[in-house]
């Protein structure tokens, strides 16, 4: 049985379908940036929704011969890298709740136990999430450009530099599946508030990104 469709609110848009937004995401700047773990892991599971089916209250989301848009079966392995590496690090966090508040915590607390598990998945976690934002970002900021070109740049620069030659085409064959940038905003909600929303939205999770690839390239979290 499928499940069910995802329903924008009346007066709302995509974004508050959200279980948790990043921009609810705490960040403790008096304990060196210290990121609350279960909100950012909700956070992330939220974000890829937007790379899923069932979307605005359509099996798919866009119609025609580009029907799959973002949660095609062609954008699966995005989707489940992401997930993929949520689950580990919830697997952690589940296993060691409190050594495991903050995300950097969780990654001390983790290599000191000679594991390295879930750190590994936060490394892939923030790339797939570094991707993500710079191709919103991208082509928020640029209302000429289509969704594949903003996602090929993004991909170029986040994702593609750690991927080997079986797994690039893959995800190149996923950039090709994006829908055209009209369709997919019309589904997010009124373009006003979509802008207003998404450029909030993507600034925290801007910041958040950049925190952690300065933590996980620090010596502490090496293993």
């Amino acid at each position: 049985m499928a499940s069910a469709a995802i329903q924008v609110p009346a007066g709302g848009t995509y974004l508050d379908t959200f279980k948790k937004s990043f921009t609810d995401v705490p960040v403790d700047a008096a304990k060196g940036n210290a990121i609350g773990t279960e909100e950012f892991l909700d956070a992330a599971e939220s974000l890829v929704t937007i790379f899923a089916r069932e979307f605005d209250g359509a099996e798919k989301i866009l119609t025609g011969d580009r029907s799959d848009a973002l949660g095609s079966v062609a954008f699966s392995p995005v989707k489940s890298d992401m997930l993929g590496n949520v689950k580990k690090i919830r697997d952690r966090f589940l296993a060691a709740p409190v050594d495991s508040q903050t995300v950097q915590d969780l990654v001390r607390n983790e290599l000191k136990a000679k594991s390295h598990k879930a750190t590994e998945g936060l490394v892939w976690l923030v790339r797939g999430l570094e991707f993500t934002c710079k191709g919103l970002a991208a082509n928020v900021s640029n209302s000429n450009e289509e969704l594949a070109d903003s996602f090929r740049s993004a991909y170029a620069v986040t994702l593609k530099p750690h991927h080997g030659f079986l797994i690039k085409p893959i995800f190149s064959a996923a950039m090709s599946a994006c829908p055209y940038r009209k369709d997919f905003y019309a589904k997010l909600g009124p373009e006003d508030l979509v802008n207003a929303q998404l450029k909030e939205y993507l600034a925290a999770l801007e910041k958040i990104v950049d925190i952690l690839k300065e933590f996980l390239a620090s010596k502490e979290a090496k293993w």
